[in-house]
Order: structure tokens, then sequence, then C-alpha cells
């Protein structure tokens, strides 16, 4: 699986368990976006809607909770 870190022009920079890979968009889904989780079908690059989504609500219950510590913190 890999994870979109950012977009440069026409390449998706992508992190993966073993490092950083860089792959042109042209070869990824229409409408990949940063944070999008992909994996490989049959030689092609899909988007793991499911796992994106599973992240993308980890990452902001994480924010959240950091947000709410620091102004309780700034009350204090």
């Amino acid at each position: 699986m890999l994870v979109i870190d950012r977009i440069e022009g026409g390449i998706a920079v992508c992190e993966t368990e073993d490092g950083r890979r860089e792959l042109p968009l042209a070869g990824l889904p229409a409408g990949v976006r940063e944070g999008d989780c992909l994996v490989c079908v049959d030689g092609s690059w899909q988007i793991d809607r499911e796992e994106t989504l599973r992240r993308r609500q980890q990452n902001h219950s994480r924010a959240a909770g950091l947000f709410r510590r620091k102004s309780r913190e700034q009350s204090e």
C-alpha cells in the first residue's frame, strides 16, 4: 500500500513501509489527492477508499485531541 504524501507537478510522492516512492499522476486514478491510500490491483493503482477514510478519521481525532489539550493548557 502507498499513501500519497504530496503532489508535485505531474508526480505523486508516496510513502510506503519501506520509504518513499514517486509515481507519475498519469498512471493513477483520476482525482487522487494527498492522503489517499493506493493499492495495486491487477497491475493498476486504485484508491483504497475504506483505508483512506479510516486514516483521515483517525488523523482528525488525533488533531482534535491535541487542540483540546492545548486549549485546556492555555486556560489554566
